[in-house]
């Protein structure tokens, strides 16, 4: 069945079957929060993006092989809610950008920021720092060798906008302008979006609407 990135939560996951990696959807938790497992193809590694809640449902996506690591991408605890148990259950590595880690109850590993790479086995993600929604997001990109690009947004992109900056007018340009120049302005139309709440979208699909993002002011 063809990927969609339509889940529930309650439901299955949904699985993005890429040459390299693969990427697994899973909604969880009372704020229908997105949680990623990449899994290196050919090394089996696993990374978890935002270990957000129902801890039971993430480790039975992870499964008995575990995860190398957990990468959130943003320090609001609904992005947080089961970090403490996967770490437990797993010993993963933990990462977060550097500026929100304080806001993270549970210790970060490894402090991250613009531009840093993370591995998953042979997989290269890079992070970009977005400020706005939170001090310190991060977004995830993997440019795929084998297409066009994936980036997992966290809260800063969704499908129509980017992430709340609660009614505050410097905090939204200085997210939008991120957003503009870190991902519409490196990325091409057909780099897949993965947020952290609901449906995936594209770049190209949001790209016109820059314009009237900017003018709404949100």
């Amino acid at each position: 069945m063809a990927y969609t990135g339509a889940v529930k939560v309650g439901g299955p996951a949904d699985v993005h079957e890429l040459t390299d990696l693969m990427i697994s959807k899973v909604a969880v938790g009372p704020m229908d929060n997105n949680a990623y497992l990449l899994r290196c193809r050919a090394t089996d590694e696993q990374l978890l993006i935002d270990a957000a809640a129902e801890p039971e449902t993430l480790l039975g996506l992870i499964g008995d092989s575990g995860i190398a690591s957990v990468v959130t991408t943003h320090r609001h605890g609904d992005h947080w809610g089961a970090l403490r148990e996967v770490v437990d259950a797993t010993g993963a590595r933990t990462y977060a950008g550097r500026y929100d880690a304080e806001g993270i109850p549970v210790p970060t590993d490894v402090p991250v920021d613009d531009g840093d790479t993370i591995t998953v086995g042979r997989v290269e993600l890079t992070a970009r720092h977005l400020v706005g929604h939170t001090p310190g997001s991060i977004v995830l990109i993997y440019d795929d060798p084998h297409g066009h690009p994936h980036v997992f947004t966290g809260d800063c992109l969704f499908p129509g906008g980017v992430g709340n900056t609660h009614q505050d007018p410097e905090a939204f340009a200085g997210l939008l302008g991120g957003v503009e120049s870190k991902l519409f302005g490196r990325l091409p139309d057909e780099t897949w979006v993965y947020p952290g709440h609901g449906a995936d979208t594209t770049l190209g699909a949001e790209r016109p609407h820059l314009p009237e993002w900017r003018e709404r002011g949100w």
